[in-house]
């Protein structure tokens, strides 16, 4: 019932001009306010997808690291009982370290040099990012190497016009500082042959070659590893193949789901994201404080109103519901405008790519959106809370109207 008195009192023609037009800036300033925060959290959803993706191409679902220590120790016998455990697809052994690499020139930049088996273009996306040469990572007699493309640009080096290798020192495991610091530095010459794009986290950092000439070069044993990195068959389930890992494998190692591999990235990126919206909510706070103005001109005029339903017996409680559904009804009109329109500026930027990014060196040349039900199911609640704050005041005031119907 008071919420029919609210949706009249909102329809029907005002004594004051001012009381509509207040009402109607309310109602705006929440559309604005709704719209506002759709988009920006839309705009943060899209580039987090969109990172999510290019790491995914680089960092696998799993990632089996040494507890203490740099050396990971999996026999035979371990790697077949990880192989069937239940949900793993497939895996790929890792030995990787920092290193020097140098080209002919003697020009050199520091990078991971990182040494994989052939399953690992199995469990990531690294051949679909090509951008040069070819993916062949050779053999321990016959190393070649795949750059990313950051490095070759600081090597000076083209890796499908190349003749000449680049040499690679790395740190000699166990080798103790002597009158001759060489001695704890190996090397090897690799043969570049292809080229990687990425992100530029990836682009500048790493290298990759085969396994058996990183364990050679670190002096690593048959059964010594830096890391195994899996693909599951269950990526729906993926904290129950990691409990199963961990379980298997003790507590000399620690399994680490793609999240974990970048806890710091992703945790930046959703504190960024919800500081936005923080910030946004204290915008659409002070604009909402209009609707104070416009509810409490509204009790001011429907005192007789107000004054004859108290008469007739309503409650303090019922007169309070009537405007406080008043600021619902202003809230709820300006949500429903605000939301729709992001919905369609988020559908017509996905389909029509309105709004470019500048510079042109980004893997996409246009803002990415994504919409997420849960955001606006969150921008919803936020602003019925604040437009319920808002409206307290006027609806306190209104219900504690004297009847006085003399005059």
């Amino acid at each position: 019932m008071y919420l029919l008195f609210s949706w009249r009192y909102f329809k029907a023609k005002k004594s004051t001009n001012a009381i509509n037009v207040i009402a109607w800036i309310s109602t705006l300033a929440i559309a604005v306010g709704a719209a506002a925060l759709v988009l920006i959290l839309s705009v943060f959803n899209g580039f987090e997808h969109l990172v999510k993706t290019l790491y995914s191409s680089f960092y696998t679902d799993l990632k089996v690291i040494p507890a203490t220590g740099k050396v990971l120790v999996l026999t035979p016998e371990m790697l077949q009982r990880i192989r069937g455990t239940a949900g793993v697809a497939t895996f790929s052994c890792v030995a990787e370290e920092k290193a020097i690499l140098q080209n002919a020139d003697y020009q050199s930049t520091q990078v991971f040099l990182k040494g994989v088996d052939d399953t690992y273009s199995d469990i990531t996306g690294i051949k679909d990012h090509l951008i040069r040469g070819h993916f062949d990572l050779g053999n321990v007699d016959t190393p070649f190497l795949v750059m990313g493309s950051g490095v070759e640009a600081a090597l000076g080096v083209l890796s499908d016009r190349t003749v000449y290798p680049v040499t690679a020192y790395l740190p000699r495991r166990g080798a103790e500082a002597g009158p001759d610091p060489l001695q704890a530095i190996s090397e090897g010459n690799i043969t570049p042959v292809g080229t990687f794009a990425i992100q530029q986290d990836f682009d500048d950092k790493y290298v990759i070659t085969n396994i058996g000439t990183v364990k050679s070069l670190l002096g690593f044993g048959p059964d010594e590893y830096s890391a195994l990195e899996l693909k599951t068959s269950q990526p729906e389930n993926l904290p129950g193949v990691q409990q199963r890992l961990q379980t298997l494998l003790g507590k000399e190692a620690v399994v680490q789901t793609r999240y974990e591999q970048n806890q710091g990235l992703y945790r930046v990126m959703s504190i960024e994201k919800w500081f936005i919206f923080a910030v946004l909510i204290l915008i659409l706070s002070v604009a909402a404080f209009n609707m104070v103005g416009a509810l409490t001109m509204l009790v001011l005029e429907k005192q007789k109103d107000i004054q004859v339903l108290k008469a007739l017996g309503a409650q303090d409680s019922f007169i309070r519901k009537i405007f406080l559904g008043e600021g619902m009804v202003l809230a709820g009109l300006g949500t429903m405008l605000g939301v729709g329109c992001a919905l369609i500026l988020c559908w017509a930027q996905v389909r029509y790519k309105l709004i470019p990014l500048q510079g042109g060196s980004f893997v996409i040349d246009y803002y990415p959106v994504k919409v997420l039900p849960s955001d606006i199911a969150i921008v919803v609640g936020s602003i019925f809370i604040v437009a319920s704050l808002a409206s307290w005041y006027p609806a306190r005031k209104a219900s504690h109207e004297k009847v006085d119907l003399r005059s």
